[in-house]
């Protein structure tokens, strides 16, 4: 309010700043962080919008706070966040942050935000990459539309009870997300109880009249998603009553009733657990390191390479002061570029040597693999066993997650291009020492807490490394270990249930 007691106009500097706005901005880098841990936005996909809730000013009217593109979910706080207009107008920008942060973008989505806006009047729009809809949609490739009925959490879909019918129109991919726009408002028209539109091989949108109505819709529609292809794998139409009481969770997740602690989630070691640890030692690391002059040369110029110089500029300053050795002091340009990349090479040749995890000598690293297998140069090696397993635990709602000493990037990498093809789109997350160092209970603890589980017991982590073994146990989590050609060997008496073949999960 102003001092004469006359609210100021929602496009005013002082309602932007005020604290409704705020609070709007806060909710939503909350449900961001919170949709991020169940996998439903992993990394910088998926988005969330909300309207200012102001009793005093007309629904239509009130402004829009949106998450913004190309910023980390996990990551999200309320200064990231753009306030646009009821007609889509952008009223606050974001201001850039310093390195290493990306400049703000927003989002590829908001003209489909502001259909669902017009045409639903919403108060809240949610944009999952996760929640299994890939999958529901795959199913049947010509479908055009997703039946449920008779099943329990029907009844919190808006309009909805336990005895409807639900269908959710599915539309066509495209390129890009904008290019959208005009298929989400045929299907909005063409289905006007609907509250979601599936988006194949893609995600799903949904919205609600308020963000607390969205929220609950969301977490509707992953337990019917969930429901329809455990229902598909046992063979059963999913459309239909006929398929029988299959309700609870544990069945759907596929500990089945009689498992009190049934798997939600597995997350997997890389070296020696899904991949040879040879690859790594014997090919990744030495590309790495004999590619590192060559990639400099071609990238310097690039805004990635300078941040990577920057990085390292600054682990080499910190290294100097504390006596490292093999640390070369890094020029800048005005000395000249060969200077600069001389020193480059020779602190990261130093740095492999010592088999030295730090960041930016990981990200480095992950940009060199990622030239390198974008050239066909290399290839990503996983055990026969895993392309398989990792495709069973998709398709029976198991949630996959990889934890490496390796960047995400490289991760991701290793799995997209993998010697059984992509293989990325049976992961739903990454985690890498930034959560934590492998071998410490409380990276663990993170890790559980992350994951949305609601007791530790739920994750089954796989390792090679009885130390990281210990360390999972410690935390709760239910461990294995995985004994592969190459692997180390284990302590006498160890404890652990061994495998050697993920086939024998």
């Amino acid at each position: 309010m102003a001092a004469n007691g006359v609210k100021p106009p929602v496009t005013s500097q002082a309602y932007l700043e005020g604290s409704q706005v705020n609070q709007t901005k806060s909710l939503i880098s909350e449900l961001c962080r919170l949709f991020y841990n169940l996998g439903w936005v992993s990394g910088t996909g998926g988005s969330i919008t909300a309207k200012v809730h102001d009793d005093s000013v007309p629904k239509s009217d009130q402004i829009i706070i949106m998450s913004p593109s190309g910023v980390q979910k996990e990551r999200m706080v309320e200064e990231d966040m753009y306030v646009l207009s009821s007609n889509g107008d952008i009223l606050f920008s974001p201001l850039p942050k310093p390195y290493p942060h990306k400049p703000p973008k927003c989002s590829d989505c908001a003209p489909l935000f502001m259909k669902a806006y017009v045409k639903r009047n919403a108060g809240a729009v949610i944009h999952s990459h996760g929640m299994e809809s890939c999958l529901v949609t795959m199913m049947d490739p010509s479908a055009k539309e997703f039946r449920i009925t008779h099943m329990e959490m029907i009844k919190g879909i808006q309009g909805h009870g336990y005895y409807d019918e639900l269908v959710v129109p599915i539309i066509e991919n495209t390129a890009h997300e904008r290019e959208l726009t005009d298929s989400l408002a045929a299907a909005i028209e063409a289905y006007p109880k609907t509250t979601a539109v599936l988006v194949r091989n893609h995600g799903v949108y949904i919205w609600g009249d308020s963000w607390i109505s969205a929220k609950t819709q969301a977490e509707c529609y992953h337990y019917l998603f969930q429901a329809a292809i455990k229902l598909h794998q046992l063979g059963l139409d999913w459309s239909t009553p006929s398929h029988g009481p299959i309700r609870s969770s544990q069945a759907l997740l596929g500990g089945g009733t009689t498992n009190t602690s049934p798997k939600r989630c597995v997350v997997l070691d890389i070296e020696g657990t899904t991949t040879p640890i040879s690859f790594v030692t014997d090919v990744l690391f030495p590309y790495a390191r004999d590619n590192v002059r060559r990639h400099l040369e071609e990238t310097y110029d690039t805004d990635a390479t300078q941040e990577d110089i920057e990085l390292l500029r600054s682990q080499v300053q910190d290294d100097l002061q504390h006596g490292v050795v093999d640390a070369v002091p890094i020029p800048y340009d005005e000395d000249g570029r060969h200077h600069v990349i001389a020193a480059l090479v020779a602190n990261v040749e130093g740095m492999i040597k010592s088999d030295r995890k730090i960041t930016s000598l990981k990200q480095l690293q992950g940009h060199i693999w990622s030239t390198g297998f974008e050239k066909n140069e290399l290839k990503g090696v996983v055990f026969d066993d895993v392309p398989g397993s990792l495709e069973k635990w998709y398709a029976s709602g198991i949630k996959v997650y990889i934890y490496s000493s390796g960047s995400r990037l490289a991760q991701r990498l290793l799995f997209g291009y993998s010697n059984f093809g992509d293989l990325r789109k049976y992961l739903c997350g990454f985690f890498d020492t930034t959560v934590g160092n492998k071998k410490e209970t409380k990276s663990y603890v993170e890790i559980s807490e992350s994951l949305g589980v609601h007791k530790p017991s739920e994750i089954l982590f796989i390792t090679d490394i009885f130390q990281e073994a210990v360390a999972a146990k410690a935390a709760g989590l239910e461990v294995t270990i995985s004994v592969r050609p190459g692997n180390g060997p284990l302590p006498e008496n160890h404890g652990f249930k061994t495998i050697k073949s993920f086939s024998e999960i």
